[in-house]
Order: C-alpha cells, then structure tokens, then sequence
C-alpha cells in the first residue's frame, strides 16, 4: 500500500504543458480516484520554461534513479533517446506512461515483454488516436472478439488538407499552407502527409487487435501530396470521397496492412469525417462494427489519455494489486505483401487526343485481366492536342495493375499517368 506516488515528466512541449496543467488543475480528481496523492516530483526538460524551478531538471537521472518516483510519463516524441530511456524505466521497476508511437510501433513488442517481466505496467492509449478511448477497448472490452478489419483516419493533419481539397476546391499545395498557418501541420509536414504517422499508428492498431506484431516497415505507405483538385472532382462525380486511411486486416491467417488514399464511397461514415478529426472503424465477430470517434491529437485530448491511463496504473499501485488488463499474448502472423492486394482502381492519366489510345490502353488491362468498369473523357487542350482520361477498373491484383502501369507508360500517345487511387467499398 502506498501512501503517495511519485510523477516523472519527460517533456514538456504542447502535450506535456497540457499534462503538467491537467495535474496541477485536476488534482484533487486524480487524489480521489487513485486513493492517495499523485505529486509531481520532476520534470525534464532542457529549454527554459515558466515552472517552479524545483521541478525542472536537465538530467534524466534524476527521473530514472529518483526513489520517489513511480510512474514516468515520457512525452519527448521521437525513437531517440526515448526508447532508452523508457527501456531504462521499466527495467528499474518503473511504470511508464507514454504518447510516443514511434517508439510503440518500433519496439513495442520488447518494452511490452520487459513490463511483464518486471511486473510493472506499460501503457500508451495516447498513442493513437489522442484523446479517444481506442486501445484500452480493444486490449480489454474486446478482448474475446476475433478483429477482421481496422478503417481508420487517424491523421487529423492530412484529414483537413482533404477535407479542404474537397469541399473547397484547393490544390494540395495551398491547402497545406493553411494547415500550417491554423498550426495542424508542421513546417517540416513530411511526416503526416506521406502518411508516416498514419503507419505508426497502424503498426499499434493491428498489433493491438490482431494479437501479434506488425511492423511499420511491413505496412504498404503512400501519401497525399499526390492528389489533386481534379481527383476530388472526379471522385465526387462517381460518388466518393478520397480519404487517407490506414487499413489493417485479417484474411485467411495473416495480415494485410496499408495506408494510402482511396476512393470511398460518399455514404460511408469515414467519408463524412471532416476536418482534424479522427475516426476508427473496427469489425469483429462478436461486436460487429463500431466506430471510434473524436478529436485526435492537440494537448487537451492527449492530455485527457495520459491522465487516464496514470489513474489506472495509480489505483494499482495504490492497492498493491496487480496491473490489470494484460494483452493476449502476441502470435506470429504474416503480413502480406500490397502486391497481394485485390481492389477496384481509379486511374487519371493525360494521353494525346487522337484515335485508337483507349484501345492501347484497354488492351494493356486486358492483357492483365483488368476489366474496365467506366471511362470519362472530358478535359481537351487544344493547344498541346492531350485530353484528361479517367479509368475505373473492376476488382483486380495490384501486381498485375502495377505491370499494366509500367507497360502503359512506354506508350508514345501517354503523356502522363497522373494518379493510381485504390478503391474501398
């Protein structure tokens, strides 16, 4: 039983001011549902900040050796030295609470082992999805579901230069400006648009609900800098909305994960999922489908997680009893290969305006036995003599539309294939 416990913030940026204020304002919630005091002992941090100079420290040493403290909450961001120093706090019989879902995807596995074995817990709901209640459902309350498939819009960066592109009409270029300029998007956006985050957080999700161990360098990533003004035009005009979802399923015992922009279609849930929010959809056998919805990043909402999940590991800690909620144990699972993957296509591509290209190009698919399900022709230059041609295929292999795309490019009358898009439906 303990008669206090002892707080060690790492970091102190946008997410650890909201952590350290939640504490320092909601304290008397915290005390009360832990069944004892929760007090902050040290916080590391390097730059100089408005906080009682007691509580600040440079050195991690005196987080990681300091008897007086019980959990660590690491919010550095980043591999590096993140991971070390959470390998280090669990190893000296530490709990660690943690957003860091780099660190999760990359080792988690490890650092989840480590905990079990030192009999202290390891837990990270921020992660993904902020301040929505998503992973601790599927460790737990799901727990007896077999998990078929995750949909998941879990960037809110990328999810409102979309939603901009959609409703707006922007190009990729100037949406993205004003991301940066409302602070959802860095100076350096290269993380979220090419959908690295989104991977991340997927390699967590599919762990999580497939009980095993997806890496993010097994996850198929694409991002949106791509996309274009005219694709949000097309896609309306065939029924979809473009989304740059993070998909993680399960067929016949092994993985498929990916991220990408896809097609979906206008009347889906995740098609109306606007602006910075995100959504998860997951499926199992028991449940059926749900939806996991809310504000996915910013200080309050990951605040809200972090604060969550130290009450948790408090009321254990408090009572002597063991950490609850244990995952299954994780079991090897393959993970396919996006070449393996069979869906619809939407393919733009700018082509000379003369006779006998369509039938290149549909003899090409042909070839590949993709069938051709629509074509649009609208878009005429007189001036260059091209003309904008929009293909939607049946369902096909990826394989074989990547052979198809190759092959097409060495026509003379292609001048450019502009986007390849996967469909979801």
């Amino acid at each position: 039983m303990k008669k206090s416990i002892g707080i060690g913030l790492m970091g102190l940026g946008t997410v650890g001011g909201g952590v350290f204020k939640a504490l320092s304002e909601k304290n008397r919630i915290v005390d009360q549902a832990v069944g004892c005091p929760v007090a902050l002992r040290k916080i590391l941090e390097r730059r100089p900040v408005a906080v009682d100079p007691g509580l600040i420290t440079k050195d991690v040493r005196d987080i990681l050796a300091n008897p007086e403290i019980d959990i660590v909450i690491e919010l550095l961001g980043g591999e590096h030295p993140a991971y070390e120093y959470i390998k280090e706090a669990l190893l000296s019989g530490r709990h660690v609470v943690t957003a860091n879902k780099e660190v999760l995807a990359k080792h988690g596995t490890e650092l989840l082992a480590i905990a079990k074995d030192k009999g202290v817990a390891l837990q990270f709901e921020a992660s993904v999805g902020g301040g929505i209640p998503l992973l601790l459902p599927l460790q737990h309350g799901l727990l007896v579901n077999e998990i078929s498939t995750i949909y998941a819009i879990i960037n809110g960066t990328t999810n409102y230069i979309l939603t901009r592109m959609s409703q707006e009409g922007m190009e990729f270029a100037v949406a993205l400006k004003k991301a940066q300029e409302l602070g959802y998007a860095e100076a350096d956006p290269s993380n979220d648009v090419e959908g690295r985050d989104a991977t991340y957080k997927l390699a967590i999700l599919a762990s999580v609900g497939f009980h095993t161990t997806v890496k993010p360098e097994q996850i198929y990533c694409e991002g949106i800098s791509r996309l274009a003004e005219a694709d949000f035009r097309y896609a309306k005009e065939l029924g979809y909305e473009i989304k740059l979802l993070a998909i993680a399923k399960q067929v016949n015992g092994a993985v498929e994960a990916r991220v990408h922009p896809v097609f979906i279609p206008q009347d889906f849930l995740l098609a109306k999922v606007g602006g910075v929010y995100n959504a998860v959809q997951v499926e199992g056998d028991l449940v059926g489908k749900l939806i996991f919805y809310g504000r996915g990043a910013g200080a309050q909402p990951t605040s809200s997680a972090i604060i969550s999940d130290v009450i948790s590991v408090g009321q254990s800690i408090a009572s002597g009893k063991k950490i609850p909620f244990e995952m299954r144990p994780p079991q090897p699972k393959p993970v396919r290969p996006v070449s393996d993957l069979k869906t619809r296509y939407y393919l733009r591509m700018s082509v000379a305006d003369q006779p006998g290209v369509l039938a290149q190009i549909a003899r090409i698919l042909g070839d590949r036995s993709i069938s051709i399900a629509s074509v649009i022709q609208k878009e005429a230059d007189m001036a260059t003599q091209t003309a904008v041609i929009v293909i939607m295929t049946h369902p096909a292999r990826e394989e074989f539309m990547q052979q198809a795309l190759a092959e097409m490019k060495k026509l003379p009358a292609v001048r450019e294939i502009c986007n390849l898009i996967r469909v979801e439906e």
